[in-house]
């Protein structure tokens, strides 16, 4: 069978409940989709959210703007979860603000931002996010790319324990600065790590993903589809039959079935500003949880394509 990242699946949901597979793997269920455990808070999230960087910078743009309020709606209607953004990420913030407004700001949002810029313009930038999206306080709030780590946690640890916001993390990107990375998560450790982590950058299964179980950090996993170069190298090859085991039938339910497999990873976070590849993306929450010979023959089988 072919599928590509564009087929839209008669069907798909009756697949990834089939009868006769075996007990889901990591405690999950087979009708409730995936959601894990915040360790500092122990607030469930579910484990497929919704990333904004290009796919929401779209300006004033009425007709794309759209599209990404219709994407928000569909991500409620499926459960909700994390929604990431950044100062950096052009006018992704006031998207999702305006999209949060027009919905009527529904139940099931997990607000996370970040602090990208010098410490001491942390707070108004942070003022200014919170405008952009109408929430007066956020789930969470990274310091993105390390930007001035040690003073800008200073920040959101005062602002957490004020009660101004509920978490705080740090990000790195592109497999940069794991060293470092990894100082924070030693020395410092936040609530949230976020991260680039997918079935060909597999390089934080080393020290990152252990260390963050080891010290109860939240890993969120960016870049899941290498900015879509993995759906579209997989697109024209057929899915291997052994698939329908994790409950699987498209490509990008294959590679967020594989990141959100490994028991460190609390969520992933792909973009998109297409509602079928929403929904697509949250039906690999649901089904089997592949073991840890099935992660291998996954991780095995893309690599030999």
């Amino acid at each position: 069978m072919r599928v590509t990242r564009r087929a839209v699946l008669a069907g798909a949901g009756a697949a990834l409940v089939a009868p006769g597979l075996v007990a889901p793997a990591l405690g999950t269920s087979a009708a409730e989709p995936l959601s894990r455990p915040v360790p500092a808070s122990g607030e469930r999230v579910p484990a497929v959210g919704i990333g904004s960087w290009i796919t929401f910078n779209v300006g004033d743009d009425p007709l794309l703007r759209a599209e990404c309020r219709a994407v928000m709606a569909a991500f409620f209607e499926e459960g909700g979860g994390i929604v990431d953004s950044s100062p950096m990420y052009g006018s992704s913030q006031a998207v999702i603000g305006d999209a949060l407004a027009t919905l009527g700001h529904p139940q099931g949002l997990f607000s996370a931002d970040k602090v990208w810029t010098d410490a001491a313009d942390g707070p108004a930038q942070i003022a200014e996010t919170a405008r952009r999206w109408g929430v007066g306080r956020f789930d969470l709030l990274q310091v993105h790319n390390l930007i001035d780590w040690e003073a800008n946690l200073d920040t959101l640890a005062a602002m957490k324990e004020a009660g101004r916001l509920r978490h705080t993390g740090v990000t790195t990107s592109h497999g940069r600065r794991h060293e470092a990375l990894e100082e924070v998560m030693r020395r410092r450790p936040p609530d949230f790590v976020q991260l680039t982590y997918n079935i060909v950058d597999r390089e934080v299964e080393r020290r990152l993903l252990p260390l963050a179980q080891e010290r109860g950090i939240a890993v969120i996993c960016n870049r899941p589809f290498q900015r879509g170069r993995l759906p579209d190298r997989l697109a024209g090859e057929p899915m291997p039959g052994w698939a329908q085991e994790i409950g699987v039938s498209t490509w990008p339910q294959f590679l967020l079935k594989f990141i959100l497999s490994h028991p460190a990873v609390t969520a992933a976070i792909p973009a998109t500003r297409r509602v079928d590849h929403l929904r697509e993306n949250k039906s690999a929450a649901f089904g089997p949880v592949p073991d840890a010979a099935m992660r291998a023959r996954m991780a095995a089988h893309v690599r030999d394509l």
